[in-house]
């Protein structure tokens, strides 16, 4: 005799076995080997949805804080938890009465505000798709997520209404705080006013997609990565116990939505642990304001991409870290020299993790553990990572090189569900065929496993016959105070077939001169290996990714395109040869 479970039944197993493996995380904080040895995912049944079996759970009747928003102008807005749960229902109600349905993609295209949360929750407890973007986009960019992800609705702000009506297609248009809609558009407002009670469950699978994410396009065409109700909702107890977030903690995520590293740390992990979301709703970073804020309001936790953990290390660190416990750093390595002034400045040291766009967290420096200088750390909790060496094919079994990869046959929860094609379909396009998912980026690991980064597969190259790793000479090269941020990419070269050169932005107070130049080129002599050696540095302006991250790709093409010589030399561009000192 088989015997079935009743929804609600159901409801509650999935929420007991979420909060169990989130509440063993907790109890194994400072443990890394015992929760690497004893966490599992939580098994949540035959269907799930993060926004009613976990959110809503931890929700209903609490006052607590879920979301603080503080603007430019120093006001700010407070939701707690329940109100967030209601405000989130009547979303959901009202996009159901406009027919949005289970399955269907809805784009937000909305900053920091707190009608981002509401939506985003209400879309989920629909069993509708999430696909956040940028307001960074333009007409064409958007028009081709609209149809790539088929989605039935945009939501976006006001400023960014008319980027949305260059978009051709039978959507549904959907405002934030605009005055007065015009025509063709709905107002989210209207939704404030629809009186119902809290969300039934929308009966989605663990498999069902949930997320529909773009990647940020370094080297190639942005890919449409799906992720299911369980690889990101239950993946990140993985990013939570990186963070080292706990029931009560005010953590701050230095990001914007659009970009899976908001979902990350300004969504997931935050709510997992039960703590108050804090965010700055600022059109542009000030490391000034920043730590005023971060003191004002007793920030216990802070996640910074590298970009802006260079700005604050320009700034005035010597108010202290406030109330902060945890600081943390990803999208990008971190150099040592970044983390190094932070630790002397305010005897916090920033735990480097890594993961993807297609992954949630997969390595990292975790609260408590033993810390391997440079290194990002070593695999989390349920995160079945392997390196895998180029030349057999085969797991580095001891220390060793290799590419950073997830093992398919261990099911990691937390890899997406495949890339999305135009026809719907999904294919992995990392070597969907074999046992491993290939990250693409490289590093070494030690008897210890501890983690490092070497580079992209496609930014690692060689020099004089060496292997060149770029992260490593631009580590070097940030170290030295006129600095900001530097790229390290070939430069075609008629004896060398190609010599390393740095492109680099100045730190404030520089100006771009060959004194400057010297005096960096001698720096990264000093501290690098001669095979290593930076040969020529140009001062520019580097390129990026809307999402911040550097696109080398779009500096090997500039130095592709020129001679390699002093023909088509730019004007501020220097060289080794150009310094007699520096010539042997």
């Amino acid at each position: 005799m088989t015997t079935t479970q009743s929804p609600a039944a159901e409801q509650g197993i999935a929420t007991a076995a979420y909060r169990e493996a989130r509440d063993h995380l907790l109890r194994l904080r400072g443990r890394y080997e015992q929760a690497v040895e004893e966490f599992r995912y939580p098994d949540v049944g035959e269907r799930f949805c993060w926004a009613v079996d976990w959110f809503d759970a931890i929700a209903r009747g609490n006052d607590r804080p879920a979301l603080v928003v503080v603007a430019e102008d120093g006001g700010s807005e407070t939701v707690s938890f329940d109100e967030m749960a209601r405000r989130s229902d009547r979303v959901a109600a009202w996009l159901s009465g406009l027919g949005v349905t289970r399955g269907q993609a809805v784009l937000v295209m909305l900053g920091n505000q707190v009608e981002m949360w509401e939506v985003v929750l209400g879309i989920m407890k629909l069993g509708a798709v999430v696909m956040p973007t940028a307001t960074a986009v333009g007409p064409e960019e958007l028009a081709d997520r609209v149809r790539r992800g088929g989605a039935v609705a945009v939501v976006t702000g006001a400023a960014d209404m008319s980027t949305v009506d260059q978009v051709p297609g039978d959507f549904l248009r959907i405002a934030v705080g605009a005055a007065a809609p015009a025509d063709g558009w709905l107002d989210l407002a209207d939704a404030a006013a629809v009186e119902t009670g809290p969300a039934p469950h929308p009966g989605t699978s663990p498999d069902d997609p949930l997320l529909f994410y773009f990647t940020s396009g370094t080297t190639s065409r942005p890919k449409l990565v799906q992720h299911t109700q369980l690889s990101y909702p239950v993946g990140h107890l993985s990013t939570a116990y990186w963070i080292g977030l706990q029931p009560g903690d005010v953590h701050l995520n230095i990001s914007s939505p659009g970009w899976a590293k908001h979902a990350w740390s300004s969504f997931f992990a935050p709510w997992i642990a039960e703590a108050t979301i804090f965010v700055l709703s600022y059109s542009r970073f000030d490391a000034a304001s920043l730590m005023r804020v971060l003191r004002t309001h007793e920030v216990t936790s802070l996640c910074a991409p590298p970009t802006v953990w260079r700005m604050l290390i320009n700034g005035d660190l010597s108010g202290g870290p406030g109330a902060l416990r945890e600081v943390v750093g990803a999208g990008e390595p971190l150099n040592p020299e970044v983390i190094d002034q932070i630790e002397r400045a305010w005897g916090l040291t920033i735990r480097d993790g890594f993961g993807q766009t297609e992954t949630t967290a997969s390595i990292g420096n975790v609260p408590g553990a033993k810390l391997r200088p440079g290194s990002m750390g070593r695999p989390l909790p349920g995160v079945p990572v392997v390196l895998l060496d180029p030349a057999t094919d085969e797991p580095v079994t001891g220390p060793g090189e290799g590419e950073i990869c997830l093992d398919r046959w261990s099911d990691p929860v937390s890899l997406m569900a495949g890339y999305r094609t135009e026809d719907g379909s999904l294919i992995d396009g990392r070597g969907a065929e074999g046992r491993w998912y290939r990250t693409g980026d490289v590093a070494s690991i030690d008897e210890e496993g501890y983690i490092t980064y070497i580079g992209r597969t496609d930014d690692v190259f060689k020099a004089s016959d060496y292997k060149i790793s770029p992260f490593e000479l631009e580590s070097v090269l940030i170290e030295h105070p006129a600095v900001a941020e530097a790229a390290v990419v070939p430069a075609p070269d008629p004896v060398r077939l190609a010599v390393p050169k740095a492109y680099i932005a100045l730190a404030p107070g520089f100006e771009p001169g060959p004194e400057v130049a010297r005096d960096v080129l001698a720096h990264a002599r000093a501290r690098l290996a001669p095979w290593q050696r930076v040969r020529r540095i140009e001062f520019a302006p580097l390129p990026k990714t809307i999402s911040g991250k550097i696109r080398r790709v779009e500096l090997r093409g500039r130095e592709d395109g020129r001679a390699g010589d002093e023909q088509g030399r730019p004007e501020l561009e220097w060289r080794e040869d150009d310094f007699p000192d520096l010539r042997s």
